[in-house]
């Protein structure tokens, strides 16, 4: 079953099956594979590819021309837990870290990207990454941690 509810899409939008969508904006010309669940407030550029069985969360924004591999999880918050003071924690207790990820950049599949990280204009991170800090436009970096390998041009 798919959920599609409160959005804004741009002209020649292509939705994959079994997608779920609320609450977001997804810009022209932007392709969203099969089981992608984009989360309210997240928004996505033109132009770009969400690979299937990615997970954008609220608080994500994608720019133009980004590339987002199969299996990619964005994280927004970097406290995670179920409880607080022996509660189950809610919406109160949580703080929703922003990530950016710049023009023309590309994410590699299964990679992890952490809350309040920013991906700079046309860097590529390599599959299986875990982004746990920025990283510089034009610059290719992967493993866990993300680390620099090279500029791209």
């Amino acid at each position: 079953m798919e959920t599609i509810k409160d959005i804004s899409l741009g002209k020649d939008v292509y939705l994959g099956p079994y997608v779920n969508l609320y609450g977001c904006s997804i810009g022209n010309m932007t392709k969203v594979g099969a089981f992608v669940e984009i989360q309210a407030g997240a928004t996505i550029g033109s132009y770009c590819k969400i690979s299937s069985h990615s997970f954008l969360c609220e608080g994500v924004t994608i720019e133009d021309e980004v590339f987002i591999g199969h299996h990619v999880v964005f994280v927004n918050d970097n406290h995670p837990a179920a409880t607080k003071r022996g509660k189950l924690k809610t919406k109160e207790d949580w703080v929703c870290s922003k990530t950016l990820v710049c023009s023309g950049a590309s994410i590699g599949s299964n990679s992890t990207i952490l809350g309040g990280i920013t991906i700079g204009q046309g860097a590529i991170i390599g599959a299986g990454s875990v982004v746990t800090k920025d990283v510089e436009p034009y610059t290719v970096v992967y493993g866990n941690p993300a680390r620099f390998a090279h500029k791209v041009y």
